[in-house]
């Protein structure tokens, strides 16, 4: 029987800064190498660096869309779920993960980080929110080691 495929989500703003555009694609790119997918919202900012990061490591990238309109998806995303439930999409992107990853965001990602508090699933925060339960990490190599410890157990 084969294994199933590790998911990791990457969850942030849809508007960002450069510094973490730059942040999200290397580590993106990165964890294409020790993760088979990854799931996103699917739009703009960080989703879509990470992508594009996830998708130039050699990854496979699906996005799930508040929209019905699978042309609101950014271009890196390979396979385009429409879901057309809104921000209530937030909790299908973390639900759908194994480990998940927050970069800087605002509420939006703040309600993924309560999901993934709310339903145990492992969250790393690098520059993002800071709440009980999270764990923390300083640079991108320190979440790609806390991903591969998250996926061993």
């Amino acid at each position: 029987m084969s294994k199933r495929k590790t998911v990791v989500a990457i969850i942030g703003g849809r508007e960002c800064t450069k510094e973490v555009e730059e942040l999200t694609h290397d580590l993106a790119k990165k964890l294409a190498k020790v993760v088979d997918v990854l799931v996103c919202g699917g739009l703009s900012g960080v989703m879509e660096q990470a992508c594009k990061g996830f998708k130039a490591g050699g990854g496979l990238t699906l996005g799930i869309i508040p929209s019905y309109d699978k042309n609101h998806a950014n271009e890196f995303v390979d396979i385009v779920i429409p879901s057309g439930l809104g921000l209530a999409r937030n909790v299908l992107v973390v639900k759908s993960a194994d480990v998940v990853v927050a970069l800087p965001g605002r509420s939006g990602t703040l309600s993924e980080v309560a999901y993934c508090l709310q339903f145990c699933i492992p969250v790393i925060s690098l520059n993002s929110w800071d709440v009980a339960g999270v764990i923390k990490a300083k640079t991108g190599q320190e979440v790609i080691d806390k991903v591969k410890e998250v996926l061993k157990k």
